[in-house]
């Protein structure tokens, strides 16, 4: 993994801390990032030390999404491929026996809002906005997100926030249903601590059945997932959106 893009990874008493930290692409997820973060969570499974696990980001900023500049996809069966390498981690989020919360700061966009939606319990500061925002690249959401999201907010409203690209705020996601707990700002992972503490001395065993429960449907879903993003990938609307992100400007699909 580059230098520029790491994992961090800190015990604070039976919590696992995680921090993504890639300040050049605002912690972005790509390959190197993904990966590590996948490493960590299956350690932590392992790990009867690890009680609970908290995911955040560094700087301020929880995660951009993901790192456009390296979706390089050649055929719709590598565009599959690499959904499938992704959703390792996505299933040891949902499915796994730890549980996760995610803490909040600044935004968590495209990937970053489905990696926040993939953990048990979401604590955001009061100014973090949250936005899914795939179509803007001509995909579709990815990393769970068509699967957590309707769960967290109901289908009707999933739709306008994945079709319309609808920023929303974090006391509007408690509202809503997308946030769990609300913290002032620059205070997000202190509070994710204290959730995360209460997780770690309940009984275990509980947990990990319920997270069994509650992400019935997730194979199916992440199926699908594959199929279909792995064909978006080779489409021009897709080389088309890429182009405009990284050329800054408006894209001009073509359908």
């Amino acid at each position: 993994m580059s230098e520029t893009a790491r994992v961090h990874e800190a015990m604070d008493g039976n919590v696992l801390v995680l921090t993504i930290d890639y300040p050049s692409r605002k912690n972005a997820i790509g390959p190197g990032v993904r990966q590590a973060l996948e490493e960590a969570i299956e350690r932590a499974h392992e790990d009867r030390a690890v009680r609970a696990i908290v995911v955040t980001g560094a700087g301020g900023t929880f995660c951009a999404g993901g790192d456009i500049s390296n979706m390089n996809v050649g055929t719709a069966l590598d565009g599959r491929e690499r959904m499938r390498r992704t959703h390792r981690l996505v299933r040891l989020m949902a499915r796994g026996a730890k549980p996760l919360v995610a803490a909040v700061e600044g935004w968590a966009a495209g990937a970053g809002m489905a990696v926040a939606c993939a953990c048990d319990s979401i604590v955001a500061a009061e100014d973090a906005r949250f936005v899914a925002g795939f179509h803007k690249i001509g995909l579709m959401s990815d990393m769970g997100l068509p699967y957590f999201l309707p769960r967290r907010v109901g289908v009707g409203r999933a739709r306008r926030i994945l079709f319309y690209h609808e920023v929303v705020g974090a006391p509007e996601g408690e509202r809503i249903g997308l946030v769990d707990f609300l913290a002032p700002p620059g205070k997000a992972l202190e509070v994710a601590m204290e959730k995360a503490r209460f997780l770690a001395a309940e009984a275990a065993g509980p947990i990990e059945l319920t997270k069994k429960i509650l992400s019935e449907g997730l194979d199916d879903a992440l199926a699908d997932e594959a199929t279909f993003q792995g064909l978006l990938f080779t489409t021009a609307d897709f080389q088309e959106g890429r182009a405009a992100f990284l050329e800054k400007r408006k894209p001009r699909f073509g359908g």
